[in-house]
C-alpha cells in the first residue's frame, strides 16, 4: 500500500489514504470556526498530529452509510462525537445538512457550509477517474446517472470536496459541477467505459 497522500487547502487538510488504488478514497478534516470537523476519515500514521494542526477536534461525520471506514475507531480515540448519516442539523455547527439520498441500500448526506462556500459530498459526485466521462472535471456517481442529484446544482460552491478523488477549489467549479449534473444522462456511455479502463 502506497503511503497516504496529503493535501492542504485554505479551509483543511484533505487526504487518500493509498493514492494508487482505483476508487481514490478521499477523506477530509475542514477547520470551521477554529475547529477541526474530520469528514469519513481512513485511518493513516500521524493523522492525530494532522488534526490537531487543523484546530480542536469537533466531530466526526460520516457521510454516506457505508462509509464506515474507521470514522467510529477515530471518533473514539479524539473523544469526539460520531455523527452517522447526519440527515438533521448537528446543533451550533456552522454548516447543514443536504439530504440526497433516503432510500433503503442508500443513505447519502452532502454538507453545505456557507461561510466558505464549501460543498463536501461523499458518494454523488467525484472527481475520481471512474467518475468522469470525457473531459468532465466532476462526474456523477455511475449508478446515479440517469437520475443525477439536481438538488446539487442550486450551490455555488468554491470547494469542492468529495469522497473519491481530489478536490477543486476556485471559481471554475460552480460550473464544472452544473455541466456534470445537466450532462450526466448524455455522458454515460463514456462514464460506463471510464469504470471499464480507469484512466492513470
Amino acid at each position: 500500500m502506497a503511503e497516504a497522500a496529503f493535501e492542504e487547502h485554505e479551509i483543511g487538510i484533505s487526504w487518500r489514504p493509498d493514492p494508487d488504488e482505483m476508487m481514490q478514497r478521499a477523506c477530509h478534516v475542514i477547520r470551521l470556526e477554529g475547529r477541526a470537523w474530520i469528514v469519513d476519515p481512513v485511518d493513516v500514521p500521524g493523522l492525530d498530529e494532522r488534526i490537531a494542526a487543523v484546530g480542536e477536534p469537533a466531530g466526526v461525520l460520516q457521510l454516506l452509510d457505508r462509509h464506515e471506514r474507521d470514522c467510529a475507531a477515530v471518533a473514539v480515540r479524539l473523544g469526539v462525537p460520531h455523527h452517522r448519516v447526519p440527515f438533521e442539523p448537528i446543533p451550533n455547527a456552522p454548516f447543514g445538512p443536504v439530504p440526497v439520498i433516503r432510500q433503503r441500500f442508500w443513505k447519502e448526506v452532502a454538507l453545505w457550509v456557507p461561510a466558505e462556500r464549501a460543498l463536501i459530498v461523499p458518494e454523488a459526485v467525484g472527481t475520481a477517474p471512474y467518475f468522469r466521462s470525457g473531459d468532465e472535471r466532476i462526474g456523477v456517481h455511475p449508478f446515479l446517472r440517469l437520475l443525477p442529484p439536481r438538488k446539487l446544482g442550486a450551490y455555488e460552491p468554491v470547494h469542492l470536496l468529495t469522497g473519491h478523488g481530489t478536490g477543486m477549489h476556485g471559481g471554475a467549479v460552480p460550473r464544472a459541477l452544473r455541466d456534470a449534473l445537466d450532462a450526466s444522462r448524455r455522458r454515460l456511455p463514456g462514464a460506463l467505459v471510464s469504470m471499464v479502463r480507469p484512466r492513470g
